[in-house]
């Protein structure tokens, strides 16, 4: 951003007092809402912790959450951009503001867990360790709340649910916003499990990420060898000179990578291997320039092993641009909703999970605590297709604290914690939230038009979306063959 731009931007948020919070008694009508429906959304919230579904494949989720959407009266449209477990979801009354709830449900594959404090496989292949099951779950009983405070008030607008499957590494928002499917959405309001309560914003990472496979010719490995020539070869051959470039790429780039398929057995040469990678850095040119130095190697390893390479591209997405209207907005709504409390039983719960540790482990009071909400120069180290949202439409998120303090992301400690009354109550922190985040926007037209405003300054305006996944289908079979690994 210019120094122009910048000021431009600060004359924004320095601009006229925007309006008040929603009426008290509005704010707790909806409040009120949610806790009716405290039943329904824990059994919700469960139902799709047990379920574990991988990207693309989540049937049995994506199939609840519409069904309870449908029955609280929203119009559900599934199988949207391509994509046959997501779903939009909306309710309209009469010209008004466009505001967007984005619901996530996939699993992350080899967490299978029980929902207790020490490590118990259920012998599954996936579990919820970014606690998904409870993201999806908030986000559609916020949207419902907030389509019966609309009825009871005859607020005008439209609020819609966005069912978004394989966040996990499909990239599935990146090809609904390819699709033009968020072109006449106002604004776009999100969260995700976390172990603090907080409304900051920040950058993520942008990502793209793909399998090379490549393609050799079989042999005996001890009769003929001069006859094969190893895929497997290939790929190590790869990951050595990627390893090698990590000296050589900007600061803050992250490479990862996991050999998918290195052959069937040790004396047969294998003619088939698979390597799977990720590329991350928050400026997306960076990532492109990366990933075009990585496919070079693998070109140069398959040249080295006499053997063929293809690259599929599985995923991509921009990094999370920030609002800072918006922020004040979800942080105003996050302090009336307030802390967590847990009872004794849930706080020895955590203090067994956090034994397994590495290192001290952050107090346990500290879900009750609403971190300082500000815009941080540097976000978080994950990466997230709510991204590519952010950059069409002004996008807010908040965390809460699902996860015990100190719990590491991905982890069988958060699949335990997003299956417990900890992962719950959390969670109906964040449905709170974002519902009375929505009423705001909708009964403060200003409050839309200072977020535009800063949307259009921090994006510029010479900025045209070009999807990181280019034009390629959802790869909807990414997740498909998944052993357990646990």
């Amino acid at each position: 951003m210019t120094f122009a731009a910048l000021g431009a931007l600060a004359a924004v948020l320095a601009g006229p007092a925007l309006a008040q919070p929603l009426p008290e008694a509005q704010q707790d009508q909806i409040l009120a809402s949610l806790e009716g429906d405290k039943t329904t959304f824990d059994d919700t919230a469960l139902k799709i912790w047990n379920y574990a579904e991988l990207g693309y494949l989540e049937t049995q989720s994506s199939a609840l959450l519409q069904s309870r959407l449908s029955k609280a009266g929203f119009t559900v449209k599934p199988g949207i951009a391509g994509q046959p477990t997501a779903f939009v979801a909306s309710y309209r009354n009469g010209e008004g503001p466009v505001v967007a709830v984005l619901a996530e449900f996939d699993a992350l594959p080899g967490l299978s867990q029980a929902a207790e404090p020490t490590r118990h496989s259920l012998g599954g292949n996936a579990g919820h360790g970014c606690g998904h099951n409870l993201f999806g779950t908030a986000s559609t009983y916020a949207g419902i709340a907030v389509k019966q405070w609309m009825a009871a008030n005859n607020i005008k607008g439209e609020i819609r649910v966005y069912g978004t499957p394989a966040e996990e590494g499909g990239s599935a928002k990146a090809y609904m916003v390819r699709d033009g499917l968020f072109d006449d959405v106002d604004i776009a309001l999100h969260w995700h499990p976390g172990d603090t309560n907080s409304a900051a914003q920040g950058p993520s990472l942008a990502n793209i990420s793909g399998k090379f496979r490549f393609h050799g010719k079989s042999a005996h490995a001890a009769g003929a060898p001069d006859k094969g020539r190893s895929a497997l070869d290939g790929v190590e051959a790869m990951d050595a000179m990627v390893n090698m470039m990590r000296e050589h790429i900007p600061e803050s780039t992250r490479i990862h990578y996991v050999i998918t398929d290195g052959g069937k057995a040790p004396n047969v040469v294998p003619d088939e291997a698979e390597v799977y990678y990720y590329v991350r850095h928050v400026d997306p040119q960076v990532v492109r320039r990366v990933m075009d130095w990585v496919k070079e190697a693998a070109n140069g390893a398959a040249m080295g092993t006499q053997t063929k390479v293809d690259f599929e591209q599985t995923g991509g997405v921009y990094s999370l641009l920030p609002n800072e209207v918006l922020m004040k907005v979800m942080d105003r709504s996050l302090h009336k909703v307030g802390g967590i409390t847990w009872t004794e039983e849930e706080k020895a719960f955590g203090r067994k999970i956090q034994e397994s540790f590495t290192g001290k482990a952050p107090p346990i009071e500290r879900v009750g605590e609403i971190e300082p909400a500000a815009v941080f120069e540097k976000g978080m180290s994950g990466s997230t297709d709510v991204s590519d949202v952010s950059w069409v439409t002004p996008t807010v998120g908040l965390s809460t604290a699902t996860f015990v303090p100190g719990s590491a992301g991905h982890s069988w400690q958060n699949v335990a914690a997003a299956g417990s009354t900890i992962g719950l109550k959390g969670a109906m922190v964040a449905s709170k939230t974002l519902a009375l985040t929505a009423a705001e926007l909708f009964a403060s037209p200003e409050e839309i038009t200072a977020a535009t405003a800063e949307f259009k300054e921090r994006r510029g305006e010479d900025f045209v979306y070009e999807a990181m996944i280019g034009d390629r289908a959802p790869p909807l079979d990414y997740r498909k063959g998944v052993a357990p690994t646990d």
